[in-house]
């Protein structure tokens, strides 16, 4: 007689048949690999074991006492009805909709072009969208966008291409170029920040901190630092875009510590002294392994993350990140699965 096989999925999102014996061996190889890369202590068979029992959980969505249950934040949130959706609403009804229909407990109101270099030119204008919905809703409300460096780049942006200028040798200009973006867009940061500071956002959201490397990564640490200082009553929020910081410039270090190559138990720790108020690790899903490996190896590295943590964890659980599927349309099969073991193995404080 066949072993019986379980329900679960690739990292893709396709449909996968897998035996326990295949779910437990996947499981112990993700930890491995995520303890192995982070250099952190891999998780105990009990959790590994739990793991396993909500991967094979039966039912299309699982879930966690009431008493468990965490808050959620999101990034480019209040847009997502239009986007994702096509429904041709404006982000203040975006917002209530995700407060009265959704049931999120925050919302970041962001422009469409989702950066903080483009959003400087239009700040007050945003500022006065943010204020609208702020005059519709309760619940807190963010404003969010990416330091995302490479806008800095010519011919769009007032700085060289180190990308362009790697590959031919120039490493000097290359670190030059990125020092003096970073420079730029912490201005254009905390000149937005400081519009929505005025009307009364709530918080201000720096998403996917680090997709241009370590650069992009001390952006987003310099600018909380100086919001902090300046609206010391107006949250931050840093979100990563990855799992470890590339070392684009790879000198780079904030307070002492070289960025280049950080984990998410070492990024929370910089992001506390920079004064955030929440911070979103990331770690990367592989599209080629299953779930079962996934989420064991996002469970080992959170778990660290939590450990080392001063301020609330609100995992980035989008689309390619913390198990979920590499697809524009998550199943909620694998985003509860994943969910529920944060929550219960990592003890993260939000979503």
């Amino acid at each position: 007689m066949a072993d019986k096989e379980y329900f679960t999925r690739m990292g893709d999102g396709s449909i996968v048949y897998l035996t326990e014996a295949e779910i437990r061996e996947d499981i112990a190889d993700g930890v491995a690999d995520a303890a192995r890369r982070g250099k952190i202590e891999p998780l105990t068979k009990e959790e590994m074991d739990h793991i396993y029992d909500v991967c094979t959980m039966p039912g299309g969505v699982v879930g966690v006492a009431p008493e468990d249950t965490v808050v959620s934040t999101s990034d480019s949130g209040a847009d997502k009805v239009s986007t994702k959706c096509g429904i041709p609403v404006d982000r203040s009804i975006n917002a209530m909709i995700h407060e009265r229909v959704l049931g999120a407990d925050s919302v970041d109101i962001g422009f469409q072009d989702y950066n903080y270099k483009t959003v400087k030119g239009v700040a007050k204008r945003e500022a006065a969208v943010l204020k609208h919905a702020m005059n519709r809703t309760v619940m807190p409300l963010f404003y969010g966008a990416m330091p995302n460096l490479g806008f800095y780049t010519k011919p769009d942006g007032p700085v060289d291409n180190w990308a362009v200028l790697l590959p031919d040798g120039k490493i000097k200009e290359a670190m030059a170029a990125q020092e003096e973006a970073v420079e730029h867009a912490v201005k254009d940061i905390v000149y937005v920040a400081e519009q929505m500071n005025d009307v009364g956002a709530d918080a201000i959201n720096l998403d996917t901190c680090g997709a241009a490397g370590d650069a992009d990564f001390l952006a987003a640490l310099m600018a909380t630092e100086i919001i902090k200082e300046k609206f010391p009553d107006m949250g931050v929020e840093i979100g990563m875009a990855g799992e470890f910081v590339l070392g684009m410039h790879g000198r780079l270090e904030y307070k002492g510590t070289r960025l280049a190559g950080l984990y998410p138990h070492k990024q929370v720790k910089l992001a506390e002294q920079a004064g955030a108020s929440i911070f979103g690790p990331v770690v990367n899903t592989n599209s080629n392994m299953t779930f079962p490996w996934n989420i064991a190896r996002v469970c080992t590295f959170l778990k660290a993350c939590s450990e080392a943590a001063s301020i609330p964890l609100h995992a980035n659980v989008g689309m390619g990140v913390c198990g979920m599927p590499m697809s524009e349309n998550l199943p909620a099969d694998i985003v509860s699965r994943a969910d529920k073991c944060m929550i219960e193995i990592c003890k993260i404080d939000g979503l």
